[in-house]
């Protein structure tokens, strides 16, 4: 099991450059978890690919619905406090922190490609190309 950001989300189920690191991930760890904030994160990413004529809004309701359908029971709340520490310690954002709270709270590795977040928490946080290698 692994904690997943909404990035590396993207990337498995949005066609991108990194699409086949995403799937690489894949295959080394199926049980991908994530906080249920990255719902919103992913809908305002293909919100934002709908309105770049990236995606048609069709294509975006279609995608949004299998990737919510595939982490369906595998989503959780995180406490609040916590990640407001967390947040405040690192200079992170608090919706990176969540993450980083779910791992933590977890055991597990949080598998992300956000470069603040890996320096942040090096103990916790890895990134795509170590997790595969």
């Amino acid at each position: 099991m692994i904690v997943v950001d909404t990035n590396l989300i993207t990337y498995l189920f949005v066609e991108t450059d990194r699409t086949a690191e995403a799937e690489a991930v894949l295959k080394r760890d199926p049980m991908w978890v994530a906080p249920v904030l990255w719902r919103s994160e992913f809908r305002n990413t293909l919100a934002t690919l709908v309105r770049r004529n990236a995606l048609t809004l069709d294509a975006a309701s279609s995608i949004v619905a299998e990737a919510e359908g595939w982490l369906q029971g595998r989503e959780y709340t995180v406490n609040s406090s916590i990640v407001l520490r967390l947040a405040d310690a690192s200079r992170c954002t608090a919706y990176d922190c969540e993450f980083v709270s779910l791992a933590q709270d977890l055991g597990v590795p949080f598998v992300t490609a956000d470069r603040q977040v890996l320096k942040a928490f090096p103990s916790l946080a890895i990134s795509l190309s170590q997790f595969v290698t």
